[in-house]
């Protein structure tokens, strides 16, 4: 059953404990309100105010699951918080772990501070979670995916035009990173997990992903510096830092080009641009 009181009140009071740039709002210079507006949070939130003030009016039916994930994700709740919100809303909370896609507020914190930089928190298996501006410049919204295709992976064997945003010398090597990566998450996670079926569905798909894991390549990592070839700039060789949360097998992306590098002046030219790449 919905604790609509509950509910209500921890939505205000969590409301009222974070500050705009906590998630990477501007304050601006006439700001009264003690915390965010709700038109704010409904915006992070991805609904409309008036839902979001029924809530917190104790009005409205009783929202779906969709719908407090959202509410979850919005208020930068760390995965306590999020079962709880889950529970008062009349729910069970979703499991936790690598199966899980609600970001940790530590790793979005930090998100938000990267508007100008290219940067992604994405899943153990590839699956874009949240993108900066410039990443998505860089690369197109790989958010907007969804089932096995949220896997850059899977997108990989299934789709060629994947690959356009690749240098082509990095291809072969970047199909054997992939297949090594989800062989090690079929180990990792097991049979009947996610990985366990997207390796079962591109056996099934690809002849080439059938013959690499047959291959059975194993601890190919991630280089250092990637190469994109975007279609208005070119090409681009950036740095590639990782930021892991454990809790939640997530990893934070964040490339970066040298100063005074082409790359670095291309990257300038896709934040002034605000230009969707072909992802």
């Amino acid at each position: 059953m919905i604790d609509r009181e509950g509910l209500a009140e921890f939505l205000r009071r969590r409301r009222a404990a974070l500050q705009p740039e906590d998630v990477g709002l501007p304050r601006g210079r006439r700001r009264r309100t003690e915390g965010l507006r709700r038109e704010e949070v409904a915006a992070l939130c991805h609904m409309s105010a008036d839902y979001y003030t029924r809530l917190e009016r104790q009005r409205g039916p009783q929202p779906s699951q969709q719908m407090i994930a959202s509410i979850a994700q919005g208020l930068h709740l760390n995965l306590d918080e999020r079962d709880h919100l889950f529970r008062l809303a009349g729910h069970t909370a979703p499991p936790r772990g690598a199966t899980g896609d609600h970001i940790g507020p530590g790793l979005l914190r930090v998100l938000d501070r990267l508007a100008d930089t290219p940067a992604e928190i994405v899943t153990e298996l590839g699956e874009t979670l949240r993108q900066t501006p410039l990443s998505v410049a860089l690369t197109g919204d790989t958010t907007r995916y969804t089932g096995p295709e949220r896997s850059v992976g899977y997108r990989w064997f299934t789709d060629p035009g994947s690959r356009a945003i690749h240098h082509p010398e990095d291809h072969e090597f970047l199909s054997s990173m992939f297949v090594s990566g989800l062989r090690a998450a079929v180990a990792l996670r097991g049979q009947g997990s996610r990985a366990a079926e997207y390796a079962d569905l591109l056996l099934a798909r690809s002849a080439e992903f059938a013959t690499l894991w047959e291959a059975h390549p194993v601890g190919i990592r991630p280089s250092a510096v990637k190469r994109f070839v975007h279609p208005d700039v070119g090409l681009l060789e950036l740095d590639c830092q990782h930021l892991v949360d454990p809790e939640q097998s997530h990893l934070l992306l964040v490339y970066t080009a040298q100063p005074g590098s082409e790359s670095h002046e291309k990257l300038g030219l896709l934040a002034a641009a605000g230009e969707p790449a072909l992802g």
